[in-house]
């Protein structure tokens, strides 16, 4: 029985509550912590752990860990990091890098959009005007 006459309710527990919340809010690239919009590109780890071998079986709540395309095309093409899980994890997004260029060219397409703002190397930013000084700075 619906109470108040209310056909149309729905009673959410607070755990339930959290774990809407916490998905609908915005993620973050791990790595990097730039923030990434819904519907944008990025790679995405999900890990839950599970029992085997014992009846009942138990089984965790998922985590989902998001990487940026720069950052996932970074870590796949570094050096292998320390560790078991992380091993697995770098192994995965190194399959993903690998099997598609789309995540490449999402990477380079940011990157290049980021190069056209920064200044030139050896500047703080500032056009210098022409000094009658004769030297060059290297």
């Amino acid at each position: 029985m619906h109470p108040a006459g209310r056909e149309d309710s729905i009673y959410l527990s607070s755990s339930a509550i959290r774990r809407l919340e916490k998905l609908l809010e915005n993620m973050h690239c791990l790595r990097c912590n730039r923030e990434l919009e819904t519907g944008h590109k990025s790679v995405a780890l999900y890990m839950f752990a599970q029992t085997v071998g014992i009846k009942p079986r138990q089984k965790s709540a998922a985590h989902r860990f998001s990487f940026c395309p720069q950052c996932s095309v970074s870590l796949a093409m570094g050096p292998p990091p320390e560790g078991a899980l992380n091993m697995a994890a770098w192994d995965m997004i190194r399959d993903l890098v690998g099997s598609d260029p789309a995540l490449n060219q999402a990477a380079w397409e940011t990157l290049s959009g980021v190069l056209g703002l920064l200044p030139a190397t050896g500047t703080d930013g500032a056009p210098r005007s022409a000094q009658g000084a004769g030297y060059f700075e290297f």
